[in-house]
Order: C-alpha cells, then structure tokens, then sequence
C-alpha cells in the first residue's frame, strides 16, 4: 500500500514558478515509476509528467522545457519543478504511483494505481 500527499501548489503570477512535492508512504517507493497529472474546472484530468523507477522522464508537449519531474528514493519523494508558468496551467494536481510491477512511466490515468489527495496551483494573468 503506497499513501500520496503532494504540496506545494499555491497562487503564483503568469511567468513564475512552483515547485510540488509528493511524499510517499511505503516500503516500494523506489520501484514505483510516478507520475504526475491535474484536471481544470470543467475538463478532463490530463497527464502532466512521468518519471520511471531509473529516472527515465516522460512529459506532455504543453509542458516541455518548462516543467522537470525528479524522484529522490533516499527521501521516497517525486517533485514537479514548474517554470514560466502560463494561466492554462491552472488546475488541480495529483501525484500517482505505478505498481511496483511496473518499470516505466505511462500517460495513462488507468496505469496508475494510487493516488494523493491533489493540491490546488492558481496561476494569474
């Protein structure tokens, strides 16, 4: 059983930047490829980044070069470091975890077998 809880999320300016956190319970962590995705008001939830169980990163095209997804095992945390942030980046986002059955990533929700609570990332024009 792996328990998420992510932070960090938080009202910013259009051009500025956030930096979420996820914490994971559980003794798997490091074989849990993670991932992290958010859902807007009124729209679907959408894949954001993934990071496999040897760093192996996977984003989406509206987020290339500005977000970075890293893992520390040591810490069993997954960060999402986001720059140049843009007002259609406003949503809910959640951190998930693969089972340990699974090397890699995936921009799949389904894929995903357990799920944090979302924090809340606001970003004014």
């Amino acid at each position: 059983q792996v328990q998420l809880v992510e932070s960090g999320g938080g009202l910013v300016q259009a051009g500025g930047s956030l930096r979420l956190s996820c914490a994971a319970s559980g003794r798997t962590f490091s074989r849990n490829a993670m991932g992290w995705f958010r859902q807007a008001p009124g729209k679907e939830c959408e894949f954001v980044a993934s990071i496999s169980r040897n760093s192996g990163t996977y984003y989406v095209d509206s987020v290339k070069g500005r977000f970075t997804i890293s893992r520390d095992n040591a810490k069993n945390t997954v960060n999402l470091q986001m720059n140049s942030l843009k007002p259609e980046d406003t949503a809910v986002y959640y951190c998930a975890a693969r089972s340990p059955t699974y090397d890699g990533g995936s921009s799949k929700g389904y894929d995903y077998r357990y799920w944090g609570q979302g924090t809340q990332v606001t970003v004014s024009s």
